[in-house]
């Protein structure tokens, strides 16, 4: 029996980022990402990913700070808006067009990976291949910031389970079609195995309350 692809929520964000509206969300960066990325400057951190990258509104922040960045998503329509702004901004990003679960770069390359609203995009075996791929290419103490969903958003119960914690929606946005992985204290340590705390937030949605992310910076350890 062929395997469920779950991995597939790039489709609807090539379409979404085909309009000047659907990326009119998508083009500030975080802010604890820019304090963060200035911070890790300061101390001597200088190559950079942007692993899921969209339109590239981290990407483009941490050229500008200064790091030598990569930014790759498999929405070839993200990466084409990124390469337009990146041009017009004369700022150096190297793109490229590839899964979070097969990362076209040599073991420990990076400094610094960034991954906002990304890893929660499949089932378990999905996020996991893609944690264990952003720990390869990250060096010995290299910082990963990332998000992932948490179970205790109620987001869950109006959806349908496809896969042990990983649920579809019918209604709402085309990306809530695509299955979306949620994670309680115990699989998130699991899933982050290798790494080392240095900051875990399971924080509400401001704009969508059903809806709590774990907001996280963890430090690799050898």
């Amino acid at each position: 029996m062929p395997k469920t692809v779950t991995d597939t929520a790039y489709r609807a964000w090539d379409e979404q980022w085909e309009t000047e509206r659907g990326r009119s969300d998508w083009t500030r960066p975080e802010s604890e990402v820019v304090d963060t990325a200035a911070h890790l400057f300061k101390k001597g951190f200088r190559r950079a990913l942007d692993l899921g990258c969209g339109i590239g509104r981290h990407a483009l922040q941490l050229a500008q700070t200064g790091y030598s960045v990569c930014a790759m998503d498999m929405s070839e329509v993200g990466l084409n808006e990124l390469r337009t702004a990146a041009s017009a901004r004369n700022l150096i990003i190297e793109t490229h067009h590839a899964s979070m679960t097969s990362l076209p770069f040599d073991d420990q390359f990076f400094d610094y990976i960034v991954s906002y609203n990304v890893f929660c995009h499949g089932d378990r075996a999905v996020v996991a291949a893609a944690i264990s791929e952003a720990r390869r290419v990250l060096r010995d103490g290299g910082i990963l910031q990332s998000t992932m969903l948490s179970t205790r958003s109620t987001a869950p119960n109006r959806g349908r389970e496809v896969a042990p914690d990983t649920f579809v929606w019918d209604d709402g946005e085309a990306d809530h079609h695509h299955p979306h992985y949620f994670c309680d204290t115990a699989r998130l340590n699991a899933l982050f195995d290798g790494f080392d705390w240095l900051r875990v937030e399971d924080r509400q949605d401001v704009a969508l309350p059903e809806y709590w992310h774990w907001h996280l910076i963890a430090e690799r350890r050898g």
